[in-house]
């Protein structure tokens, strides 16, 4: 009798966390918090870009979508790399180029330099997501994935806050270099620890490389997302810039499709979605964040442009939202391998909405108390409903489906929050291209020597125009919410059991 292949790790003997699975948690988290903090650490230095590059706002929002960008196109290739050579080798080797870019970032002696580096940490960065939930995974089995799930959620919720707090600490205190160059130490203690803590690898024998869905699929998504990133630029979904990559990008998709469902071993196995868990995880993740994430990009605008609030300050109102989500996590985390995570992410989106619908209520002097409830709000729906989602799609795939599912959640996730932002940014720039006294106000609530000119009344007026603009762009957030709420009902309701590894029973 031929013993089935090595699963990654043990069976559980207990459903709870064992030091072992704890230990690689840490690492992963470690790894993943240095990934999401350098997407929204680099909004702060923006300015500073400009002035020490000589370089236009366009030019160098190109630190910011370069990397996301990479980001993007490496995630699909990630599953298959996983099964290839290894997820262990695989994360070592996305930490290394991750650290050697950040390295690199912090040498660069003009623009065009610091967007070429920012790419090469892109492409370190956007591996450690998808390989750090498969590595939990395996770790922990489908019985304990509510619960590691959740650990993994802290970065996910650190990120957006700390971002902006960390990265205007640094350039105030240092210099701009010091936002890339932190990542060296603790790159490295991640990559020590990698060493030390993962398991061994064990790969499967090599598949044949997807070429052809690797020049339709990474393109693709690539140039989708630029043209959707494009938008809050130009203002308008007509603009060139915007329609010719998004129709170039998705004519790559759409031939991805076909291709996939042709092909044995497809770049991203489309094939997944035969499995209902799966299906309707993706529908209520893609929904939930371009809910979710679009909203993200609201608040902190309007704390900086209406309420003149810096990035450090505005950071720090955010901070509710994290402190709700953290309490909430891992008892949803717990609930999810009981019960299953249907109920808690109906429980998660249904307050979620109703932090949303609280930010409809926007005046240019609304109380932060009131600000910092609703955010709190979200915050607990937030940490019942992200990484539950996350663990209704990956907790009925087999161990061989794992890399392949969590990649294409990593992709879902990308893709809905660059479109969340871009559709928010088009709504809120409607509003405000109907108000011209709204934007004067803004202008001049950063200007005194603007606002000292400006006739009595004429600023507060403008900066209500300005809220309400917000306000009602929350609607269209508040709307997606609630749909989320429709596949959501379909989610697991019941414990996870473990899911049958059909290769392994044919050679057991």
């Amino acid at each position: 009798m031929t013993k089935p292949p090595d699963s990654g790790a043990a069976a559980p003997a207990s459903d709870k966390l064992d030091a072992a699975v704890l230990k690689i948690a840490g690492v992963v988290v470690l790894g993943a918090v240095m990934s999401i903090l350098d997407i929204t650490v680099v909004t702060v230095a923006i300015p500073t870009f400009m002035v020490d590059f000589e370089a236009s706002v366009e030019v160098v929002a190109w630190t910011m979508t370069g990397y996301t960008l990479a980001l993007a196109s490496v995630i699909p290739m990630t599953g298959w790399a996983a099964d290839r050579f290894g997820t262990k080798r695989l994360y070592m080797a996305a930490l290394t180029f991750f650290i050697l870019g950040s390295v690199l970032c912090s040498m660069a002696w003009s623009i065009e330099s610091l967007v070429a580096f920012r790419v090469l940490q892109g492409i370190g960065g956007g591996m450690l997501m998808p390989l750090g939930m498969t590595i939990m995974t395996h770790a922990a089995g489908p019985q304990r994935i509510g619960r590691v799930m959740a650990v993994l959620g802290v970065p996910m919720l650190l990120g957006p806050i700390c971002g902006p707090i960390l990265g205007g600490w640094l350039i105030d205190e240092f210099s701009w270099h010091w936002i890339f160059l932190i990542n060296l130490p603790l790159g490295l203690l991640a990559l020590t620890l990698a060493l030390i803590v993962f398991p061994a690898d064990n790969p499967k024998p090599s598949e044949s490389f997807d070429f052809v869905g690797m020049l339709l699929a990474s393109p693709g998504l690539a140039l989708f997302l630029f043209g959707v990133s494009s938008i809050p630029e130009k203002g308008t979904v007509m603009a060139a810039r915007v329609l010719i990559p998004v129709v170039i990008g998705t004519v790559l998709l759409v031939a991805f499709v076909f291709h996939a469902l042709r092909t044995e071993h497809p770049l991203i196995d489309l094939r997944l979605f035969r499995n209902p868990s799966l299906r309707y995880s993706v529908i209520t993740m893609s929904l939930f964040a371009t809910a979710f994430f679009g909203a993200g990009f609201l608040l902190p605008n309007y704390l900086q442009q209406v309420r003149g609030e810096t990035a450090f300050d505005a950071g720090l109102l955010l901070a509710p939202q994290g402190i709700g989500a953290m309490l909430t996590m891992p008892v949803a985390g717990f609930l999810v391998d009981k019960i299953g995570p249907g109920k808690i992410v109906l429980f998660g989106v249904t307050f979620i909405t109703i932090g949303l619908t609280g930010f409809t209520q926007l005046h240019a002097d609304t109380s932060y108390l009131l600000v910092g409830g609703a955010l709190f709000v979200m915050g607990l729906g937030m940490g019942c409903t992200m990484m539950p989602v996350m663990t209704a799609a990956i907790q009925t795939l087999t161990h061989g489906q794992v890399a392949r599912g969590s990649t294409l959640m990593n992709i879902i996730n990308q893709t809905a929050a660059s479109i969340g932002t871009a559709t928010m940014s088009v709504v809120l720039a409607a509003q405000l291209n109907d108000h011209p006294e709204a934007q004067t106000a803004i202008a001049a609530s950063h200007r005194p020597d603007i606002a000292a000119q400006l006739p009595p009344g004429v600023l507060s007026e403008g900066l209500e125009l300005a809220a309400q603009a917000f306000s009602h762009t929350y609607w269209v957030a508040v709307g997606l919410a609630a749909l989320t709420l429709i596949p959501a009902l379909f989610l697991p309701r019941t414990k996870p059991k473990a899911p049958v590894d059909t290769e392994a029973s044919m050679i057991h």
